[in-house]
C-alpha cells in the first residue's frame, strides 16, 4: 500500500478483499452496505470495463476490481472532496493502470465519455425524491442520499447512453420505487432481467432491491432468492459474510 496524506477527519478502512483499502470521511459520507451488495450483484465478465456512475469515495470500482476480471474500471462523481478522497484511494492501492476517477456530472455523462462504450454500468444512486424523507442538513450526505442533483430519470437515461448494445446496468434501490424504476427502466430499452429483494431479518419486509438490466434485451425477468442481512442474534448471515471478504 502506498502512503498517502489524509485530511482532516478523514480514516483509512480496511476492506478486507486483496488487501485493498479506502479513504473515507464520517462527516460527510462513507458508503454502507448497499455498495457491498451491488458490487457482489453485478456480474463483471473478462475483459469487460464499468462505469459506476455516481461512485463516492469509489468503492465499487475498488471492490469489483477485487472481485472479477474486469478489464478497467471507472468512476464518475460530482462532489470535488468525495472524488478527491476517490482519487487518493486509487493511489493508495496501486490502482492507477485499472480505475479511473473522473469529475463530473452524471447528466453529462454523454459528454465526458464516448457513448456505448461501456459492457457494465453500476449505480448506487440517491434513492430519495422530495416526496420521500427528510433531507439531511449535511449536503454531502443529502446529495448521497436524495435527488438534490440528479434525479432517477438522469441516471438511467445516462446508464443508457453509456451502455453497449446488450451491455448491463446493475443498480440497487429502493423497494418503494420498484415500480418507478421498472417504468423509467423500459422507458430507456433497458430490459430488467434479475430483481433481488434484500431484507434484514427474514421475518422484516425488504428494504433494498437489486436489479440488473440490459439494454435491448428481450422481456423475462428472474426474481431470485430473498438475500437476507442478518441472523435472528443480529449477526451477519453465511452470505453477507461472503460478500465481505470474511
Amino acid at each position: 500500500m502506498i502512503d498517502v496524506v489524509l485530511k482532516e477527519d478523514e480514516r483509512i478502512d480496511d476492506l478486507e478483499r486483496n488487501g485493498y483499502k479506502i479513504i473515507q470521511n464520517s462527516k460527510k459520507f462513507c458508503f454502507g452496505i448497499d455498495a457491498v451488495l451491488l458490487s457482489s450483484f453485478a456480474r463483471v465478465n473478462d475483459g469487460e470495463n464499468v462505469l459506476d456512475l455516481g461512485t463516492g469515495t469509489g468503492i465499487i470500482p475498488i471492490l469489483l476490481k477485487g472481485k472479477t476480471n474486469g478489464e478497467h474500471f471507472t468512476g464518475l462523481e460530482i462532489q470535488d472532496d468525495s472524488a478527491d478522497m476517490a482519487m487518493r484511494s486509487v493511489i493508495m492501492n496501486g490502482l492507477e493502470s485499472d480505475i479511473d476517477i473522473v469529475k463530473g456530472d452524471i447528466k453529462e455523462a454523454d459528454k465526458l465519455f464516448k457513448k456505448a462504450s461501456f459492457s457494465v454500468i453500476t449505480s448506487n444512486p440517491p434513492y430519495m425524491n422530495d416526496n420521500h424523507g427528510i433531507k439531511n442538513p449535511n449536503l454531502p450526505k443529502a446529495i448521497a442520499r436524495h435527488e438534490v442533483l440528479c434525479t432517477l430519470d438522469d441516471v438511467v437515461r445516462s446508464a443508457t447512453l453509456m451502455c453497449k448494445p446488450s451491455g448491463r446496468f446493475y443498480m440497487v434501490h429502493r423497494p418503494h420505487r420498484l415500480t418507478e424504476i421498472i417504468c423509467k427502466l423500459k422507458e430507456y430499452k433497458m430490459e430488467p432481467k434479475r430483481i433481488r429483494f434484500v431484507h434484514p431479518f427474514e421475518d422484516r419486509d425488504a428494504n433494498m432491491v437489486l436489479i440488473e438490466s440490459v439494454r435491448g434485451g428481450k422481456s423475462m425477468v428472474k426474481i431470485e432468492n430473498p438475500l437476507i442481512v442478518y441472523k435472528k442474534d443480529g449477526s451477519y448471515t453465511d452470505e453477507i459474510l461472503e460478500m465481505y471478504g470474511f
